[in-house]
C-alpha cells in the first residue's frame, strides 16, 4: 500500500488484448518515474479467437482469460496496490457478448474492464513508448506503431518546435493485427503466395486510410512496440531466447528486419516452433504480424521520401507501450487526486 511519507502511489495495470494479457505492478512517483514492484507478467490467452468471424468470444477463450485473471488476483493479493486499472482493447470492442467477459473479470478482480477506443489506446501506447525509449539522438517527430493481435495503432507526436515531442498530434487505430490477418487470410501452413498477396492488399488499404488521419510523411523516427515487433527484433539479433532488455531501445535496419520477417512469414509453424525466441502462443500468428510490420515500414518510408527526400531505413524497437502508458497515466491521476 501507499507509504504516506513518500511521494508515490503503487498501481496495477492490466492490458488485455486480442492475443495476450499482461499485468504490471509499479510505484509511480510524482516526477513521472516508475519503479516495478514485481516483474511484468504475460500470458497468451487468444481472447480474440474467431472474433473477426463470429463477433463473439468463444467459451474456451473466456475460460483462458478468467484463468489468467485468477493468477493475477493472487499476485495482487501478495502485492497490494492503491488502485487497479484493467484495459481491454480490440477483440473486446468487437465482441457482442463482451458483458459476459466484463462480468467474469469483475467477479475475480473486483474491477470492470474498461473497453477503451482505439484513439485512447494509441495515446496510451505513445505515452508508454516515448516515456521509456531513450530519446537522445532520435529525430522528431516520432511515429509510434503498436502492432497488436486485433488492431494496430499509429500515433504521431510533436516536432519539438511547434509541439512537444511527447505530445500526441494525431492518431488512428487500424482494424488489422497478427491474429486477425492470420485468421482472415493466412490459413495455409505455410501461407501461399496468393494468401500473402491478398493479406497485403487488405493491410495496405488500412494503412492508406490511416495516412489520411496521421501525417506519416512527416515521420523522422519510427518506434515499434508490441510482441510482434520485439520478437522479430530478437530474431534479427540472433537471440536464442527472448530477452526484453536486449530488444528494448535497439535500432534495427530495414534490410535486416525485411529479411527476417519474410523468412518467418514463409516458414511452417513447425519450423517456427524450433525457435525458443518466439513465445509458443505467437507461433501461428507471428507471420501475419511480420507482414503487417513490413508493409507499414515500407509505406512510411516511401511517404517520408516523397515529403522530404530521405527515406527512413531503420526503426527503434521498444519493449514498452500500452501497459506502461496505462500504469503511468493512472498513477499520475491518483497522485493528482490525492493532493
Amino acid at each position: 500500500m501507499r507509504d504516506e511519507n513518500k511521494d508515490f502511489v503503487t498501481v496495477a495495470g492490466i492490458d488485455c488484448g486480442t492475443n495476450s494479457i499482461r499485468l504490471k505492478v509499479s510505484k509511480v512517483f510524482a516526477d513521472g518515474s516508475v519503479e516495478d514492484v514485481v516483474p511484468r507478467m504475460l500470458q497468451v490467452i487468444r481472447l480474440g479467437q474467431d472474433v473477426d468471424k463470429t463477433h463473439r468470444f468463444v467459451d474456451d477463450a473466456l475460460e483462458r482469460a478468467y484463468a489468467a485473471a485468477r493468477d493475477f488476483a493472487q499476485v495482487l493479493k501478495e502485492h497490494p496496490a492503491d488502485g487497479l486499472r484493467f484495459v481491454a482493447t480490440s477483440a473486446t470492442r468487437d465482441a457482442e457478448n463482451r458483458k459476459d467477459f466484463e462480468d467474469g473479470i469483475f467477479s475475480i478482480l473486483g474491477v470492470r474492464p474498461e473497453v477503451i477506443p482505439g484513439t485512447e489506446e494509441a495515446a496510451l501506447s505513445f505515452l508508454g513508448a516515448t516515456g521509456s525509449v531513450p530519446r537522445k539522438g532520435l529525430e522528431a517527430p516520432y511515429l509510434v506503431v503498436d502492432l497488436g493481435g486485433g488492431s494496430t495503432e499509429m500515433v504521431m507526436g510533436g516536432d519539438g518546435e511547434t509541439a512537444a515531442v511527447t505530445s500526441v498530434q494525431s492518431a488512428f487505430s487500424m482494424n488489422i493485427g497478427s491474429v486477425r490477418m492470420t485468421e482472415r487470410h493466412l490459413r495455409t501452413d505455410p501461407p501461399t503466395q496468393a494468401e500473402i498477396a491478398e493479406a497485403s492488399e487488405d493491410i495496405d488499404r488500412h494503412i492508406d486510410e490511416a495516412f489520411r488521419h496521421v501525417p506519416a510523411d512527416k515521420t523522422r523516427t519510427i518506434i515499434g512496440v508490441s510482441g510482434t515487433v520485439t520478437t522479430m527484433t530478437a530474431l534479427v539479433l540472433g537471440l536464442k531466447e527472448y530477452d526484453h532488455r536486449a530488444v528494448d531501445g535497439v535500432r534495427v535496419s530495414y534490410k535486416d528486419i525485411f529479411e527476417v520477417d519474410d523468412r518467418f512469414l514463409n516458414m511452417t509453424r513447425t519450423e517456427r516452433a524450433t525457435y525458443k525466441t518466439i513465445h509458443p502462443g505467437r507461433i501461428d500468428v507471428v507471420g501475419g504480424g511480420a507482414l503487417i510490420w513490413n508493409r507499414i515500414l515500407a509505406k512510411v518510408s516511401e511517404a517520408a521520401r516523397q515529403d522530404h527526400g530521405t527515406p527512413i531505413d531503420s526503426f527503434i524497437s521498444s519493449d514498452h507501450g500500452l501497459l506502461d502508458g496505462i500504469v503511468l497515466d493512472y498513477g499520475m491521476k491518483l497522485l493528482k487526486n490525492s493532493l
